[in-house]
């Protein structure tokens, strides 16, 4: 398409879930709703029309073995694209890929800067492994660093233990979340267990990554205070398979992230039924493949979410929480055209007929 040529999308494009309308038009790379008066060049894509899809848990320079170059960390925001990622919360990276936000073909990166760890209590070179006396330091420089989001690690193996154990003391974690806050950004937190949940959230974190650690207690919580989870289901799916590599050396690790994977559906579910806000995160990035926002959204329907709600954890009600606009007037043309409606059937998210990104067709 040349820069003044008019992109005609028709069909059903999903506004909302409820707000449906027959067609819009790009022009310049942004939405109307309006036909262009003047408009000759035109290009008409049909089908099922909806917002960019988003992946609020999504590490874009990060590989298992740490930062990566820039040409792996291309790759990455290709595969996400192609799957209809158009918007990411990259949760965590040690890379520096401001450059993509130079690049108009690549998805729109909300950065949370580089994890906050204990030293060995977290994946080698992935994160700044510091002490508690340092957290609030380090979470004001990842504040200004980032994108409006700062990442801690809430809790890891301890080796003292031999099982999952909270990193930070309260009245540290305390002081840290007031500073980001302070500096105009929100916190989250990786969690798999039970026992960092409380006084984080009490401490008041604006959302936990994962939350296998839910329970009856921590649930209403959450809930009160209006804390959102991103479950990344597809990574619990791996919990298995990791119990079984620490189970010579760590037993309890191993049997607790079997329960914590054996209930990841009712935690999910209990979650969502309490109103607790629930979004799409993949964890692609570590050890996972990009490109699997799909699967996601279907693991949250098979874990009873219904799929109108699962569709808009990485639609309408994922943009609107991470401030950014969804098929708007005047909004940058984001979006992706599907065969089918994906409120009928979520899978269909898998197979994109189109990918929009900024008004430009790219896939």
């Amino acid at each position: 398409m040349s820069d003044r040529a008019v992109l005609h999308v028709k069909g059903r494009v999903l506004v909302g879930p409820d707000d449906v309308r027959d067609e819009l038009w790009v022009v310049g790379g942004r939405i109307s709703y309006e036909r262009p008066a003047d408009a000759r060049d035109i290009r008409t894509v049909e089908g099922w029309a909806l917002p960019g899809l988003v992946d609020a848990h999504c590490h874009v320079g990060l590989d298992a073995h740490g930062p990566v170059s820039d040409d792996v960390s291309e790759k990455q925001a290709l595969t996400d694209r192609e799957a209809g990622t158009l918007l990411i919360r990259d949760a965590g990276s040690p890379s520096d890929t401001r450059w993509i936000d130079d690049r108009a073909d690549l998805p729109k990166i909300i950065r949370a800067g580089r994890h906050i760890a204990r030293p060995r209590r977290y994946i080698r070179n992935f994160a700044h492994e510091i002490e508690p006396d340092d957290l609030v330091a380090y979470v004001a420089q990842e504040a200004r660093r980032g994108d409006g989001w700062v990442k801690l690690v809430g809790d890891w193996i301890d080796r003292g233990t031999g099982d999952l154990g909270a990193c930070w003391p309260r009245a540290t974690v305390e002081a840290a979340i007031a500073e980001a806050h302070r500096l105009g950004a929100r916190v989250t937190a990786h969690c798999f267990a039970e026992d960092s949940l409380q006084d984080l959230v009490e401490a008041g974190i604006d959302c936990v990554e994962h939350a296998t650690g839910l329970t009856e207690d921590t649930i209403p919580l959450f809930a009160a205070r209006g804390v959102a989870i991103v479950p990344t289901l597809v990574n619990i799916a791996t919990f298995p398979r990791l119990a079984a590599g620490g189970e010579s050396k760590f037993p309890r690790w191993s049997a607790h992230m079997r329960r914590l994977h054996e209930r990841r559906y009712d935690t999910v579910r209990a979650a969502y039924d309490a109103g607790i806000p629930v979004y799409v995160g993949t964890d692609a990035g570590g050890s996972l493949a990009h490109g699997l926002v799909a699967g996601e959204v279907a693991e949250l329907v098979t874990a009873g979410i219904p799929p109108v709600e699962a569709l808009s954890a990485t639609t309408w009600g994922a943009r609107r929480w991470l401030g950014r606009p969804g098929l708007d007037e005047g909004a940058p043309a984001d979006l992706v055209v599907y065969e089918g409606d994906p409120r009928a059937d979520v899978r269909v998210l898998a197979a994109p007929r189109r990918v929009v990104l900024n008004g430009r067709i790219v896939g």
